[in-house]
């Protein structure tokens, strides 16, 4: 991923933040096929390893996981994105010398991929996702809630991923590279907008305001 310097984002604890914050990732494999790409949530376990761990599944007619990778798999995160308007910026008015451009959040993790289809971990891996996407509801659901037969069935349907970290990239472009008076511009372009996502850009480009 390209990042230059002013928005390379490198705190493990952000990093961390970004991929737990993303509803859903892609999962991208060179096989000697071609590159196969499968949008899919996944579970980032910290303590797993220097970078962490990645955990998930694919549905077993998926041809992803039976085709041999020719090198490291990359799982791509995405943050909140917004389009900001050079109409947004104070320099417009002074020297009209800007163009669009988009904000957004990402975080690239390469590693080996490991695909299985053990019954237990399987189980595990969707008990696992299941609470962290119910969390919060007011009538959580659980795999429990489910026949035993039935979520056995289930899992005879899937199969189960672990993607060990051997590199992490991230990038946080939030108008860093822009004046102060213009970021004060996005930030308030985006704060009004009616899409949330842009509002959760807005406070990106000037955090704590």
């Amino acid at each position: 991923m390209y990042t230059p310097p002013a928005f390379r984002e490198d705190d493990p604890a952000a990093l961390a933040a970004i991929m737990r914050a993303a509803g859903l990732s892609t999962l991208v494999t060179s096989t000697e096929e071609g590159l196969i790409a499968t949008p899919l949530p996944l579970i980032f376990e910290a303590s797993e390893g220097e970078f962490g761990t990645l955990y998930g599944h694919v549905a077993r007619a998926n041809n992803q996981w039976q085709l041999a990778p020719t090198g490291e798999a990359l799982a791509i995160f995405s943050g909140p994105d917004a389009y900001v308007t050079p109409s947004w910026y104070a320099s417009k008015r002074e020297h009209g010398k800007v163009v669009p451009t988009w904000n957004y959040v990402a975080v690239h993790a390469h590693g080996p991929v490991e695909f299985f289809d053990d019954a237990e971990r399987l189980r595990e891996i969707v008990t696992r996702l299941t609470l962290r996407h119910e969390a919060g509801r007011a009538e959580p659901w659980a795999v429990s809630d489910a026949p035993d037969r039935f979520i056995d069935a289930q899992l005879r349907g899937i199969v189960g991923l672990r993607l060990p970290i051997t590199r992490l990239f991230g990038k946080r472009k939030m108008s860093q590279n822009r004046p102060e008076a213009d970021r004060f511009g996005v930030a308030a372009g985006l704060g009004a907008s009616e899409r949330e996502v842009d509002r959760l850009a807005a406070a990106m480009v000037l955090p704590g305001t």
